[in-house]
């Protein structure tokens, strides 16, 4: 329990210093309010979250701390989450840029509501993995892994998936860049492209995922997909 705890802090703490990194180098200045609150909110919302499993669901923490390219097993998945990883890069990368030289403006306000869909984001994550035990950060299933129908999944079928829209939105607005929303053109196909190649493996893998899907109809959000 130990080791998994320090992996948690020495993964956060890189995953913080890589981030600064991305923003404050590009922009070329410390002196970037809109990148320190971002991180502010980004950084606690997320160890928020990690703090909660790291208590309450131990092996669920493990289990999403195996992310990335190297952490799946076909080649497709691969792509797809360097691809997710490389669109994520732009939307900081790309907004730090533009901060830099000026190629867009964005009103205080607007950055501020950006800070708030990040906050919503990390919330309908937090709903999603404190009634979804399974909700690991590769495509798998756990051992005795049953269909999860309850909380934001009684709506959805990929509440965590819907919970990343808000963020992947907000991140370029909380950092005072509309050209930072290009990088969204990368990223919505790509998460499209895991959420559908997902589904295909539940049905095929998970007893009572299909009859699940006849009763909740839309993937992401209801009443539209």
């Amino acid at each position: 329990m130990q080791t998994l705890h320090m992996r948690a802090l020495r993964s956060s703490l890189f995953g913080t210093v890589m981030m600064a990194a991305l923003l404050f180098l590009p922009a070329g200045t410390l002196h970037y309010w809109q990148a320190w609150v971002f991180m502010a909110v980004f950084v606690s919302a997320s160890a928020g979250v990690t703090v909660y499993l790291a208590i309450h669901d131990p092996e669920l923490l493990d289990r999403r701390m195996r992310a990335g390219p190297a952490a799946e097993k076909e080649r497709r998945q691969k792509i797809i989450m360097f691809l997710a990883m490389m669109g994520f890069i732009g939307l900081l990368v790309i907004s730090a840029f533009d901060y830099r030289f000026g190629w867009s403006r964005v009103a205080p306000c607007v950055s501020l509501i950006g800070d708030a869909l990040i906050t919503i984001g990390f919330l309908l994550v937090f709903f999603v993995v404190k009634v979804n035990t399974y909700a690991a950060s590769t495509i798998q299933l756990a051992e005795d892994q049953k269909v999860v129908s309850t909380g934001p999944y009684a709506f959805v079928r990929h509440p965590m998936y819907a919970g990343s829209f808000p963020i992947l939105i907000g991140t370029p607005l909380a950092l005072g860049s509309w050209w930072g929303l290009s990088a969204l053109i990368v990223f919505v196909p790509t998460l499209i492209w895991r959420l559908v190649n997902e589904e295909s493996f539940l049905r095929r893998n998970l007893p009572g995922y299909t009859e699940y899907t006849v009763r909740v109809r839309y993937r992401l959000v209801p009443y539209v997909w």
